[in-house]
Formats: structure tokens, sequence, C-alpha cells
């Protein structure tokens, strides 16, 4: 008579942590949902303009679709080709041609910083709302990342 309670306590023990595994397994899938949306999208710079990451062609490419408010600057003034000075820096790609390995992966493009119009070799990685770009000179070991937080959409028509 004990082995059969101790047999259906033991089968009702096993049934609640299936039931628990089942709960944790989708609430952890939920979540990673939510914090993983991938690269593309809209992203704010620590100067305050909002760039757009989407695909172009076959790559991935970085448009800029709102300008700083603290960088008075409305063109590329720095580019080292005198006559591109005088363009717009709303929507010039500030990134392209990168490669995506997977949804939070960006390699092998190239970043182009309007504030000291220097071209680097770039990657880039995304955890959650956080865009880590790196942007270095020959190997990756001699570089600075730079961290950019997801941002609401804006209209290219927009920039300013």
């Amino acid at each position: 008579m004990q082995a059969g309670i101790m047999g259906a306590k033991l089968k009702e023990i096993c049934r609640v942590m299936r039931w628990a595994a089942l709960l944790m397994a989708a609430s952890m899938s939920a979540a990673a949902g939510t914090n993983d949306a991938g690269v593309e999208g809209y992203w704010k710079t620590p100067a305050g303009a909002i760039v757009h990451v989407h695909p172009c062609g076959s790559d991935v490419c970085l448009r800029i679709v709102k300008l700083s408010p603290i960088i008075p600057e409305k063109t590329d003034q720095h580019n080292p080709n005198e006559k591109l000075r005088n363009r717009s820096l709303c929507s010039l790609d500030a990134g392209t041609g990168f490669r995506q390995l997977d949804a939070t992966h960006l390699a092998d493009g190239h970043l182009y910083d309007p504030e000291s119009g220097h071209t680097y070799s770039g990657t880039i990685v995304v955890e959650g709302d956080e865009m880590r770009l790196r942007g270095f000179i020959g190997i990756a070991l001699f570089g600075r990342t730079e961290v950019w937080h997801r941002a609401s959409p804006v209209a290219e028509s927009d920039c300013r």
C-alpha cells in the first residue's frame, strides 16, 4: 500500500516539474524575443543623432536620419574630399558594406565619422537595446567601441 502512495506522489511531482519547465522555457523565449530585436531599426548615438540601420542590397547600411542637437554642423565639413564638404549630413550613409553574420552581428563594414572625416573598418554587435560599434584601422584590437541605444522610428524627411 505504501509503495502505491509513493508512486502516486512521485507521478504528481514529475507532472508539476514538467509544467514548471514548460512555463520557464516559455518565459525565457518571450524575454529573448523582446530583448533581441536585432540590428535593424533606429539607434541613438551618444551625441543624440538618430541613425537608421537597414538592408541596402545584399549589405547592411547605417543612414543618419536625424542630426545631433549638440553638434552645430549640418554639412560634411570635415570630409577629406573638398567637393563633398558642402553635402548635408541628413541622409548621409555613416556605415556601408556590412555583412550580416546573424540577427545581432555585422562585420566587414566601414564606419564614417562626420565629426572627424575619417572612415574606419567596423563591426557591430547588438545586445538587447544596446548596439556596440567597433571602429578600427588594421585590426580590431587597435580601435574604439561606441555604444548606441535603440530609438523610436524617425521619418527621414524630418531630418534636421
